[in-house]
């Protein structure tokens, strides 16, 4: 099964990094955001990643390009021309990486990766921007057991977040933004039948918006409980907060050895 990344944004909230790289290559721990989201998934099995790119895409694939390099030794015989890595340690992940348009919205550049999913009806989804300890194993097998085209993992929010209302783990509508950190919001992490893509109009659709509420409406979105860690890195605060978290050992979202 594949997982969608959506890499594309401007990231405006960390102009302060995002000016000169994407913000999925933001550096936590020395490792970009992006590498620790794909290690979740890689962790419960899931390693084939669909990255869609956007604002300074080129230094995404430039990132992957260079990664089995800078992970090896190096022999470089300059008599010959010739350079020989060798390899201590191969990450067994498949990543395609697929450039989306630079002012596509997430909804658009969800359609746009309609061909890359191949015969999969079932994929996976998440933001370039977040992090958190969620069973991955546990979302699919919720997904699969109530046979709605989508599910969304519902976390618990600071209060600037806009909120989820759940009737049991239906969802029944959205609210702007709750006035205090109590009830849930859209963390990502989504599990959907390809028929989804059916309803995003085209390149200029914000996925949390239209087909988000088309989904509601229509009884077909489901939410799984996440009580445990989440964090965004949507600002400075927060980049510095996974920083701290990450530098004490106790980062609550590496679930990897």
């Amino acid at each position: 099964m594949k997982t969608i990344i959506l890499a594309g944004g401007l990231g405006t909230r960390l102009s302060e990094e995002t000016v000169v790289k994407p913000k999925p290559l933001i550096e936590i721990g020395g490792k970009p955001i992006l590498w620790h989201i794909m290690n979740i998934y890689a962790h419960h099995g899931f390693q084939e990643f669909i990255v869609a790119l956007g604002y300074k895409g080129e230094l995404i694939k430039e990132y992957f390009l260079d990664l089995h390099a800078f992970r090896s030794d190096l022999t470089v015989d300059l008599a010959r021309g010739e350079t020989i890595l060798h390899t201590k340690e191969v990450l067994p992940w498949k990543v395609h990486l697929v450039d989306t348009g630079t002012a596509t919205q997430t909804g658009g550049r969800l359609k746009r990766l309609r061909a890359w999913l191949g015969d999969d009806d079932t994929f996976m989804a998440t933001y370039g921007d977040g992090v958190g300890d969620i069973d991955i194993a546990g979302l699919l097998a919720f997904h699969r057991s109530h046979g709605k085209l989508a599910t969304v993992t519902a976390v618990r929010p600071p209060a600037r977040f806009g909120g989820i209302a759940l009737e049991g783990h239906r969802v029944s509508g959205f609210a702007e933004k709750p006035q205090t950190g109590e009830g849930w919001i859209n963390g990502g992490f989504f599990v959907l039948d390809r028929r989804v893509l059916d309803y995003i109009d085209g390149d200029d659709t914000p996925w949390e918006r239209e087909p988000l509420n088309r989904l509601t409406r229509d009884g077909q979105l489901m939410a799984y409980l996440h009580e445990g860690f989440w964090q965004p890195m949507d600002t400075l605060r927060e980049k510095h907060l996974l920083e701290e978290l990450w530098q004490s050992g106790r980062a609550p979202w590496k679930v990897w050895a």
